[in-house]
């Protein structure tokens, strides 16, 4: 029986406090009656996946004689702490609300992976193949997805450095999630590595600090959504003064660049263009236009379409919504009966008429 000093304990009650309290929220959000986003789903997983691992480094640095199967569920646990943080910004920062095909197709890869590897190799078998290249691609892919997540978090980032007093307590809390994980990734690849092989444990303890910050963190400004969903934007509106300078600057872009030809236009890519945060793109039509982003392009799409077919009669309804961004004449007809409550033609008829 391993048996521990009182100092010990200490030590294992803090390092274990974050990893349990990160489970129980994880699973919190995912069984509760809520609606969940697909953000949610990725940030319960990476609140899992975290604690998981977490888990694993303190039983089996204070007792190390049990049963490999932690070992392998953890470092199983923590090659899903990567993609999880980096899909999580990557549907709340652009709104995915519908699971993409691509996006199932990596994540099929993943499982796939961690099920064949666990059931054909398993670390009681394999334990220096599993304490060698396992464990290197699964900490090569952590900071790869890091350095991803990075990159979809450049703008935000930016502003931090070069005006922090612009961002919204969510994009705060984004940019502490971030942090946090770069500063756990760290920790255990200096360990790794041989570096500082005593860092090991801080692992840990760092996740039980950085927890109980970002709850305090969370919760001080009482603007964010209780149950961490960062993808609601902020209550308060932007100023009226700066959001009329934002609309004309956005429907100048719009108009300029011609960005509403595009079908695959998204929020992200109009926000890079009117140099905002696509957070603060999304709030600017929600509070101040009371508009989705969709509903903004469409409505947009529709209004230039009737300027076509009033100026250029020669060509076809087809032509015309091609010309706007509409990939297909169904697709078109659909959205201008709901903008218009008519269709082209019968809008035509009607511009002729008078």
């Amino acid at each position: 029986m391993f048996l521990m000093n009182i100092g010990q304990q200490i030590l294992f009650f803090i390092s274990s406090l974050g990893a349990f309290n990160g489970m129980v929220i994880s699973l919190y959000l995912f069984f509760s009656k809520r609606k969940k986003t697909l953000s949610t789903l990725f940030l319960c997983i990476l609140l899992l996946a975290l604690s998981l691992r977490i888990i694993k480094a303190v039983f089996l640095y204070f007792n190390p004689s049990l049963p490999k199967i932690y070992a392998q569920l953890g470092l199983s646990a923590c090659f899903l702490i990567g993609p999880s943080l980096y899909y999580f910004f990557r549907a709340a920062l652009h709104n995915v609300t519908a699971l993409p095909p691509s996006w199932k197709w990596v994540w099929g890869g993943l499982l796939g992976a961690l099920l064949l590897t666990g059931i054909l190799l398993p670390y009681q078998t394999y334990p220096d193949l599993w304490n060698g290249p396992v464990i290197s691609i699964i900490y090569y892919q952590w900071i790869i997805y890091l350095v991803a997540t990075g990159f979809a978090l450049k703008n935000l980032l930016k502003t931090f450095f070069i005006h922090p007093a612009a961002l919204t307590e969510t994009e705060k809390f984004w940019l502490f999630l971030y942090g946090s994980n770069c500063v756990i990734c760290a920790i255990f690849m200096l360990s790794w590595a041989g570096i500082a092989c005593h860092l090991y444990i801080s692992g840990p303890v760092s996740l039980s600090v950085l927890f109980y910050l970002t709850i305090f963190y969370h919760f001080r400004g009482k603007k964010s959504d209780p149950t961490h969903l960062p993808v609601k934007t902020e209550k308060k509106k932007i100023a009226d003064t700066d959001a009329v300078t934002w609309i004309e600057k956005l429907e100048k872009t719009l108009h300029d660049k011609k960005l509403y030809q595009d079908p695959n236009i998204k929020l992200s890519d109009v926000a890079k263009e009117v140099k905002i945060t696509p957070h603060q793109l999304s709030q600017l039509l929600n509070d101040n236009l009371g508009k989705s982003f969709s509903t903004y392009i469409n409505e947009y799409r529709i209004q230039e379409a009737c300027k076509l077919i009033t100026t250029h009669t020669h060509l076809t309804f087809e032509a015309i919504g091609y010309e706007v961004g509409y990939n297909s004449k169904s697709t078109f007809y659909a959205a201008f009966r709901k903008v218009k409550d008519t269709t082209p033609a019968l809008y035509k008829k009607s511009f002729d008429n008078q």
